[in-house]
């Protein structure tokens, strides 16, 4: 289906580009969210004689959005959640946890804007793209822990995650020399009196 496009959209195209998509993409989402309108000659005036207007509004939204986005820069959010002795979540840390924190920050952030690759599922310092406008991206921190003093711990830049796993090593180190001695102390396997 042609339709021309009445906001930047990533790659698709900018206002007032007329490309071809698929039928579903355009009825489902484009022309009911209000980024495109079907190309043909009715709308294609229409555009024209709206034109103006159209850049305008997008101009105050990006505006509007790059004001958010000075607000949010450089931003660091806490997430406290349960994990094991290795650092692995016991769930994991979606797009909805950063824009529910951000929003608990007093920040609006549309869940969709969130831009994570695949959920955090372990602890440790992470960098989140957060798309406020098609044409205004901003990142943040994301701090997830287990405490609010593992946290800060992480933010003074200590590897939560390598510490658990090196404690971990030294107990099990520890276990099995225990066991060694133990072993030791009894003797040659065996050896029944």
């Amino acid at each position: 289906m042609q339709v021309i496009l009445l906001e930047r959209i990533e790659r698709l195209g900018k206002i007032g580009d007329e490309v071809r998509v698929k039928n579903g993409f355009a009825r489902n989402f484009l022309i009911p969210q209000g980024k495109a309108l079907v190309a043909n000659d009715r709308n294609r005036k229409r555009f024209d004689v709206e034109r103006e207007a159209i850049e305008a509004r997008n101009a105050a939204a990006r505006d509007a959005a790059k004001t958010d986005a000075e607000k949010l820069e450089g931003t660091t959010f806490i997430l406290i959640r349960q994990a094991g002795e290795t650092g692995q979540l016991y769930g994991s840390v979606s797009a909805r946890d950063v824009a529910d924190a951000a929003e608990a920050a007093g920040h609006e952030v549309p869940r969709s804007g969130v831009r994570l690759d695949k959920p955090i599922k372990a602890i440790g310092l992470y960098d989140v793209s957060i798309r406020l406008h098609a044409e205004v991206t901003v990142k943040v921190q994301v701090n997830v822990a287990r405490s609010p003093e593992e946290a800060e711990r992480q933010a003074k830049g200590e590897n939560i995650a390598e510490a658990l796993q090196a404690a971990n090593a030294a107990f099990a180190a520890e276990q099995a020399g225990e066991l060694a001695e133990a072993a030791a102390e009894r003797g040659p396997a065996g050896d029944d009196e």
